[in-house]
């Protein structure tokens, strides 16, 4: 029997590794070890058998195999291809928990099941719909004010992380490493170095 974990990603590196810590930590608590994580860089709009998900679950995974997903809305965005998955899973004997919910989904016809996956699939495709539809009617707004849409031209004079830019330095005099800093900061790597490109921060510089 072999475990696997699917993380449909996006470009934020922190959202990444909230999936990764929700699922290991689910993991711990039910006693599934040995994971493999399948990381999948690609929209849920994207039909499930097309993307890594298909290949893992229709042609890697065998009877008896585990499949954990941090959430529900991670496997698709449509409550119809979160069924199909779903039962197509249950016909191959392979089981499916579901971290954030504290779900598990194994025998083909359990009602409950179905029903649960039903009303998640449905709730997350109406938080996408509800979220979109703010989105285009708060920017419709923001152009009938005669207000510019999207980013300002050029980099912003201030951000975030120059809140933090003592305790930024401190940690790099102890030699932190970037990737750990940007966990203690709590934002992405990316952003990080970003960020002291800007600012023209070099290591050398903060540990004279």
């Amino acid at each position: 029997m072999a475990n696997y974990a699917y993380l449909r990603v996006s470009t934020d590196q922190q959202d990444v590794d909230n999936q990764r810590h929700g699922i290991l930590e689910y993991a711990n608590k039910h006693g599934i070890e040995g994971l493999s994580f399948i990381e999948d860089t690609v929209s849920g709009k994207k039909k499930w058998r097309e993307r890594k998900l298909g290949d893992l679950v229709k042609a890697t995974m065998k009877k008896g195999d585990v499949l954990v997903v941090a959430e529900i809305s991670r496997l698709a965005r449509s409550t119809l291809q979160v069924l199909e998955i779903l039962e197509e899973s249950a016909e191959d004997g392979l089981a499916v928990h579901i971290a954030k919910q504290n779900l598990v989904f194994t025998e083909k016809g359990d009602m409950t099941s179905t029903i649960m996956a039903t009303v998640l699939g449905m709730v997350a495709q109406i938080e996408r719909e509800f979220i979109s539809m703010r989105t285009k009617e708060a920017l419709a707004a923001r152009k009938a004010a005669g207000m510019e849409l999207g980013r300002p031209k050029g980099r912003a004079e201030k951000v975030k992380l120059d809140e933090h830019e003592e305790e930024i330095k401190d940690y790099l005099r102890k030699g932190i490493s970037k990737r750990g800093i940007a966990k203690l900061v709590n934002c992405a790597p990316s952003t990080l170095y970003d960020w002291l490109n800007r600012r023209n921060i070099k290591v050398k510089e903060v540990t004279t």
